[in-house]
């Protein structure tokens, strides 16, 4: 840094040189040159080191120039914040001030309280004075005992001093006061957490401990206002205090409603997590691989296409949130989901044993004609193609185009590899059916989006573009007379979404021949001897 400052000055004095060597020179390029001079001489007239320290300020982001500061943070670091507010309040001391702006925030929040035409703005004064003396409260020198305070004489003000723990419980005051002046407001966000940093600075202030449990109670976290008032009531001394009693008192049957949910959940999600990780080990042991589709089908609320995106892909995979179970000590049954894409029109079989045929839920589905019958029971198979022995079956290889790096394109399933990233996906999957209320909802689409956007920028990265995709996934035919088992330990089998779905044509119908032209058939599972 030095030798490019030495080399800026010579260029200053090349070309100052060069500027009086030429003719014409009037006053102005006088005074131009004996700046210029000036400036080299004072360039040149750096003390040992000041050089170096001046340049590496000038280089320093923590000590940007309060001219370019473009956040708050960057203005405090730059020190004109402190400079101005010292010529505002010289000769003031820290502490004093902390005191001022205390009275006047509790004089403002009095004048609050007095006011008949219920004036608002007395109230927000009365925060802002509370934050200013909270900065004030800030620079306040302390000490870590009484023992260490200098002595009377040598104090230059009236100021008391304070130790650290005494300092705490100001700042603590100081928050529970503009507590208190939100909750006038109704700002229930700001009412929480100026609670909770009051209660940060010191644990003991029970009237925080109140206004916290206010704050929970403006915000319908039942739960919360339970555990505050029980923090209020459990200091020393404060056991019977009136005001806690009185809220617990008035909110304790709906304290006591929230915690009985709550502790519903975790039972239901202890028994979610044990039957994920029973489904997990029985698919380990047979062979049975898993998979899973994005859960949205856009990063933002502006994309368009995400309304028909979602709804092609909830229909084709739906997470419907059920998980096989177990029917006995070598059976599970499984969901699973017959798709008739003619039509646009599919079933859903909640429970499919492993050892049950694929035929005897399509003749459940699908009767055979009596002796007399002409039409199918289905009310929209016009044609009365639709019949157990009448219908090809076939599953898709959702998994045959993933790379060698394991990049899947977002439109198509990506194995789950573990037994925490199906428990992730489980839940995930659970939460955006609203199982978990719209706060988990909102949780959970954030959580995919943010997954989706990963799964298509590494694509991007990898292919080009999104358009860039596999073609149509390659098919298997099912013979209706295997068993779901046969099916699912197929080497060519990924069950989305927990979800086996099969797709069903009418044999001789030229969907089904379309079908085939574009989807290659790769294999036939047939029944074993």
């Amino acid at each position: 840094m030095a030798k490019e400052h030495d080399q800026l000055m010579e260029q200053m004095a090349r070309e100052k040189a060069k500027w009086d060597a030429e003719e014409d020179q009037d006053e102005t390029d006088d005074a131009l040159s004996k700046a210029i001079e000036l400036a080299i001489q004072q360039g040149k007239g750096w003390k040992d080191g000041e050089k170096e320290e001046y340049m590496a300020r000038i280089c320093d982001d923590d000590n940007l120039p309060a001219l370019f500061a473009t956040t708050q943070e960057d203005l405090e670091k730059s020190g004109v914040a402190d400079a101005f507010a010292s010529l505002v309040y010289e000769g003031e001391s820290p502490t004093s001030l902390m005191l001022q702006f205390k009275k006047k925030g509790n004089d403002s929040f009095l004048d609050g309280k007095k006011n008949v035409a219920k004036n608002f703005q007395y109230y927000r004064s009365a925060v802002n004075h509370y934050y200013e003396a909270f900065a004030w409260a800030e620079k306040i020198e302390s000490f870590d005992s009484p023992e260490q305070f200098p002595p009377e004489e040598e104090k230059k003000t009236d100021d008391p001093y304070y130790t650290h723990d005494q300092v705490d419980e100001l700042k603590s005051t100081i928050y529970a006061n503009a507590a208190m002046a939100h909750l006038m407001l109704k700002n229930w966000g700001y009412v929480r957490d100026d609670s909770k940093k009051a209660i940060l600075y010191n644990k003991d202030n029970v009237k925080a401990w109140y206004r916290l449990a206010k704050a929970h109670e403006g915000l319908r976290n039942w739960e919360e206002v339970g555990d505050a008032i029980e923090s209020g009531l459990a200091i020393e001394g404060e056991s019977e205090n009136k005001d806690l009693k009185k809220l617990q008192n008035n909110l304790n049957s709906r304290v006591r409603t929230a915690r009985a949910a709550r502790q519903k959940r975790e039972r239901a999600r202890a028994e979610r997590v044990a039957n994920v990780k029973k489904v997990w080990k029985w698919c380990k042991e047979h062979q049975i691989r898993l998979g899973r589709v994005p859960l949205v089908a856009s990063v933002t609320d502006d994309e368009e296409t995400g309304d028909i995106d979602e709804f092609r892909w909830h229909h084709h995979h739906p997470h419907t949130g059920k998980l096989p179970q177990q029917i006995s000590d070598n059976d599970f049954a499984w969901p699973c989901m017959f798709v008739y894409p003619i039509h646009g029109q599919s079933d859903f079989v909640q429970h499919f044993g492993e050892s049950e045929m694929i035929a005897e839920r399509m003749a459940e589905i699908f009767p055979e004609l009596e002796d007399g019958e002409s039409e199918t029971v289905m009310p929209w198979d016009y044609n009365n193609e639709y019949l157990c022995s009448n219908l090809a079956v076939y599953f898709e290889v959702q998994c045959a185009e993933a790379d060698a790096d394991g990049i899947v394109h977002p439109e198509y399933v990506e194995p789950l590899t573990d037994q925490a990233e199906t428990m992730r996906f489980y839940e995930a999957s659970r939460a955006l059916k609203g199982d978990e209320g719209p706060d988990m909802a909102n949780v959970a689409r954030a959580v995919e989006r943010r997954r989706l956007y990963r799964q298509r920028k590494a694509w991007k990265e990898k292919h080009g573009s999104l358009w860039s995709k596999p073609g149509p996934c390659p098919v298997v035919q099912v013979h209706p007379a295997v068993t779901l088992k046969e099916v699912l330990r197929h080497k060519d089998m990924v069950v989305p979404n927990f979800l086996p779905t099969f797709l069903l044509f009418p044999i001789d119908h030229e969907a089904h021949k379309k079908f085939l032209k574009e989807q290659k058939c790769i294999d036939l599972i047939e029944p074993k001897l």
